[in-house]
């Protein structure tokens, strides 16, 4: 069965929309495990802000180093009630996302990945859907913002893996309670 993965970048007071305050930290060790995660995955799963906002910057980068190349190749799937027709190498996903994204689970293929998309994946930890976190934690204070978990989200992880890098990112791997009960008879 195919794995759900979220990588999100986080302020240390757990926002993260309008991810702009990333970008100071952002360094050559970030991207090489950018670039090993989009690689190891068969697709992309987006809410439609994340969409919207990673397909206008993303389609003007066209050609360059792997990772853009990769990110506007892969096939995405994109949760939306409103949209149509998208660009992007995007389909649709409608209805009841639980059981869409369960079948796009149980396809063939490697692992599915997650940017952003905070209701999504707040919906798919409810739903028992997603398998790992790997958190970006940015050494700053954002303050206001859309935040990752609300105050009724509940989740038992696992910690799988630290690492810090020179700009003081902390990326945080987990596995969750879901992928952990999915693997136990293998």
């Amino acid at each position: 069965m195919r794995k759900i993965v979220a990588v999100e970048y986080l302020s240390l007071d757990g926002i993260m929309s309008d991810p702009m305050w990333t970008m100071p930290y952002f360094n050559e060790e970030i991207g090489t495990r950018q670039d090993a995660w989009i690689a190891q995955s068969g697709s992309l799963l987006l809410g439609r802000v994340t969409y919207e906002g990673m397909s206008a910057a993303w389609m003007a980068n066209e050609g360059g180093d792997g990772f853009t190349t990769r990110i506007n190749t892969i096939p995405k799937h994109v949760v939306t009630e409103t949209l149509t027709e998208l660009t992007w190498n995007a389909a649709p996903l409608s209805g009841d996302i639980a059981e869409e994204v369960r079948a796009l689970k149980q396809g063939e293929g490697a692992d599915i990945l997650i940017y952003g998309s905070g209701v999504l994946v707040r919906a798919l930890l409810d739903h028992g859907l997603l398998d790992e976190f790997h958190l970006i934690v940015c050494p700053v204070v954002v303050g206001e913002g859309q935040r990752l978990f609300s105050e009724d989200s509940r989740a038992a992880l696992q910690l799988t893996n630290v690492h810090a890098t020179a700009t003081g990112v902390v990326v945080l791997s987990y596995q969750t309670e879901a992928s952990s009960g999915a693997n136990e008879g293998t």
